[in-house]
């Protein structure tokens, strides 16, 4: 057979691996001595190796990918993200200096990074200057490696709020001011809307728990987004804020650090979602390396504990928790990287299979594309991670993701190359 007449590849046949996803928490088993045959960028069939490798080659000629007996889950979904984050101090002056150019190669080489780490879903909540959109459209377009893109472009806060400082977010103020913060970052591209409604650690001169928005503002920013067919989500500390928000239609909270029971019964039965970020009041190694004052230390490290049973009250009232670091997803920090690390300390609460649901499939069904994303099935796309550890004994199994693959393509795989993550 000459080589003009040898038929094209069928596609990628991954063997010798473990399957599981976020379906255990229903019942659904870990598929050991599993196959998996990835067509093009997208999942062809699941099942028990003998029978998928069949079905495979009966279509043609197949790549044989031998995974080593590894664990295959979903990629991880990142739901709080800054590629451009500039906190105070001297890390954080070196990122607000940058000219466009040095923004977007430093946000670029972010991207890739996290990717490698195994997150193939990010939700940026908050970037300068509307570079997180050429990035989405240079990662889609391949002219640079990184995960799968939400952004809410810049967020929406009061003359003076929290963040104002920054170019990642936008000011505005009365309903109107608000209607026309949200219909510019549509205009511009974005998924989604974030508003900051209270004060927050990084802001020197304000306090968690000052409320920032007044109710006919943060009404007009739900109703204008929701009637584009956009979520909201909202920058947030003290309960009386979060509450109130959430009989508006708030559909997330970020932080969440002084939530009480009753608050956190309001937000379940709403289906308000909670991004905790746990890492922001625990995270002294990265204030360190960065610079970051120590009035800004003291705040967030100070507001640790009465973060975690923050946390902990809205786990026990059945809120829906979502993976979300807020420290640069990649970041190497504690022997991992920080999204691992924040995926850990939730694991700690809820267990390892609520964290392996809150890390994948619960992100991508507030996405709106769990269609797509989220589980290792027939038809989704092939966003795929592999590890030697079951993540089903705890999440630290995460810290040995040492096999990448994105829209059937494999972008790391250290039996062949470096670990592509390392900082």
């Amino acid at each position: 057979m000459t080589a003009a007449s040898t038929p094209e590849p069928s596609g990628l046949l991954l063997g010798n691996c473990t399957v599981l996803d976020a379906r255990v928490a229903d019942g659904t088993k870990p598929l050991p001595d599993a196959g998996v045959w990835v067509r093009g960028d997208r999942i062809a069939a699941v099942g028990p190796y003998a029978e998928v490798a069949a079905r495979a080659r009966a279509v043609g000629p197949v790549t044989d990918l031998d995974l080593d007996g590894a664990y295959l889950t979903p990629g991880l979904a990142n739901m709080h993200t800054h590629f451009s984050l500039s906190l105070p101090g001297a890390g954080g002056d070196s990122v607000k200096g940058m000219g466009p150019h040095d923004l977007a190669l430093y946000m670029a080489d972010g991207a890739r990074r996290t990717l490698h780490c195994g997150v193939t879903t990010v939700r940026c909540v908050a970037e300068k200057d509307h570079a997180d959109f050429a990035l989405r459209r240079a990662i889609a377009a391949g002219r640079t490696e990184g995960p799968r893109i939400h952004t809410a472009g810049r967020a929406l806060v009061c003359t003076g709020g929290h963040g104002h400082e920054s170019s990642d977010t936008l000011e505005c103020d009365g309903p109107v001011g608000f209607r026309h913060g949200a219909r510019s970052q549509i205009r511009a591209g974005a998924d989604l809307i974030k508003v900051m409604i209270s004060g927050g650690i990084a802001g020197e001169h304000e306090r968690i728990h000052t409320p920032q928005l007044f109710t006919d503002e943060l009404a007009a920013v739900i109703e204008t987004a929701h009637a584009w067919g956009r979520k909201v989500t909202a920058h947030a500390g003290p309960a009386e804020v979060i509450g109130a928000a959430v009989d508006l239609g708030l559909d997330c909270v970020e932080h969440g650090y002084q939530l009480t029971p009753q608050v956190a019964k309001r937000m379940a039965e709403r289906g308000t979602a909670l991004v905790p970020t746990l890492l922001v009041t625990r995270c002294k190694e990265f204030f360190d390396e960065l610079g970051v004052p120590e009035w800004m230390q003291c705040r967030s490290l100070g507001a640790g504990p009465g973060h975690l049973e923050s946390f902990a009250t809205a786990v026990a009232a059945g809120v829906q928790v979502l993976l979300g670091s807020d420290m640069p997803p990649f970041w190497h920090f504690e022997g991992t990287n920080a999204t691992v690390r924040e995926l850990e300390y939730m694991a700690e609460v809820i267990g390892p299979a609520r964290a392996l649901h809150a890390g994948t499939l619960g992100p991508v069904r507030w996405l709106g594309v769990e269609d797509d994303r989220g589980t290792v099935q027939d038809g989704k796309l092939a966003d795929l991670i592999a590890m030697d550890d079951d993540p089903l004994d705890g999440a630290a199994a995460f810290r040995g993701v040492r096999w990448v693959m994105k829209g059937g393509r494999v972008v790391r795989d250290d039996r062949t190359a470096a670990p592509g993550g390392a900082r």
